[in-house]
């Protein structure tokens, strides 16, 4: 059995993850043992070009090199904390997992990378978002449920998490 977590900066994300190694995996142990738990982490990628705001119909501009590397490292620096995060919490319990950064949008690399590795389980997090919030800045996880070529299971944050928002 292959499982895959979707990780990204928020909280829920590992809650989702912390909640699949605490509840799931001791029953999946066996099952996971031959398989593979892949945590993945897609970044948004980088736009090197802008548009000035008070003045339309004027061209684009693109940063320098130095100020798009800088972007690209930072990007590269922030994937690689929070994956290392969760690894570090599989560890604590004893789990091997690997890690995967992707570009792209989130809801779509997931379901295809989760399509190409063969993923019995999909993991991720539900950030809460009301009907409206959802309709403007859409849902990783609603898409991934809806389009996912395998199971999907979303995690809920807890009750006095989510009331906080």
């Amino acid at each position: 059995m292959r499982a895959m977590v979707g990780i990204d900066e928020s909280d829920e994300s590992f809650y989702a993850l912390q909640w699949f190694l605490d509840n799931l995996f001791p029953d999946l142990s066996a099952a996971l043992s031959a398989g593979l738990l892949t945590l993945v982490h897609v970044q948004q990628p980088f736009q090197p070009y802008g548009f000035p705001a008070a003045r339309p119909g004027v061209a684009a501009f693109y940063p320098s090199t130095v100020v798009a590397d800088s972007v690209r490292k930072s990007q590269e620096q922030t994937s690689a904390a929070l994956l290392s995060r969760a690894l570090q919490m599989c560890k604590d319990k004893l789990i091997k997992a690997e890690s995967l950064i992707l570009e792209g949008d989130p809801k779509d690399m997931l379901c295809e990378i989760s399509e190409q590795m063969n993923v019995d389980l999909l993991i991720v997090g539900s950030r809460g978002l009301g009907k409206i919030k959802r309709a403007f800045l859409g849902s990783v996880s609603d898409y991934c449920a809806h389009h996912a070529k395998c199971p999907t299971l979303i995690v809920k944050p807890p009750k006095e998490a989510s009331n906080n928002k």
